[in-house]
């Protein structure tokens, strides 16, 4: 097995290119070494919604009012055995002895894609790169990076640069 990013773009307001931003997230993991950090089988998912559940989301989870451009939400450290529960018995008639280990969920990143156009524009700079800079910050905060205090925030904005001058010079724009 190798990572694994589910993507999916759940809005209709700004035309999102998937694929492309799936594989910014794998190359995200594989440059933070999740594989030997997290096991060959991690996985993760890339969501791109709309305002109003971006303003759900962030009213539900962080308390905040309106739409945001990025929410990460890490999976808790608990993962459960497995095998059957409760009796932790055989696994079935036909069924391997050895059930392998279940892949490591690392979280959820969330992109509000008319957020992030709209920073764009406010910036002057192309929605691409708006969404290339919300999808590595996402991933870097499933992957414990934070900008709570200003040496993390310096330690989290370098690391964000290099990884997308790496996936420009991987697309042929750098």
């Amino acid at each position: 097995m190798k990572l694994s990013v589910f993507g999916a773009d759940e809005q209709r307001d700004v035309v999102v290119d998937v694929p492309r931003w799936v594989r910014l997230a794998q190359l995200v993991l594989e440059a933070e070494r999740v594989p030997e950090r997290f096991g060959p089988a991690a996985e993760m998912s890339l969501l791109f919604v709309d305002e109003q559940t971006s303003a759900e989301l962030n009213e539900r989870f962080l308390g905040a009012d309106g739409p945001t451009d990025v929410l990460a939400f890490p999976m808790d450290d608990d993962v459960p055995p497995g095998g059957r529960q409760p009796d932790q018995g055989g696994r079935g008639p036909g069924a391997p002895t050895d059930p392998g280990d279940p892949p490591t969920l690392l979280g959820d990143v969330v992109v509000c894609a008319t957020v992030a156009q709209r920073q764009a524009s406010e910036r002057g700079l192309p929605a691409d790169d708006e969404l290339a800079l919300l999808v590595v910050h996402g991933v870097l905060h499933l992957l414990d990076y934070d900008h709570a205090e200003t040496e993390e925030a310096t330690v989290m904005r370098r690391r964000e640069q290099e990884l997308l001058e790496r996936f420009r010079d991987l697309e042929g724009k750098g």
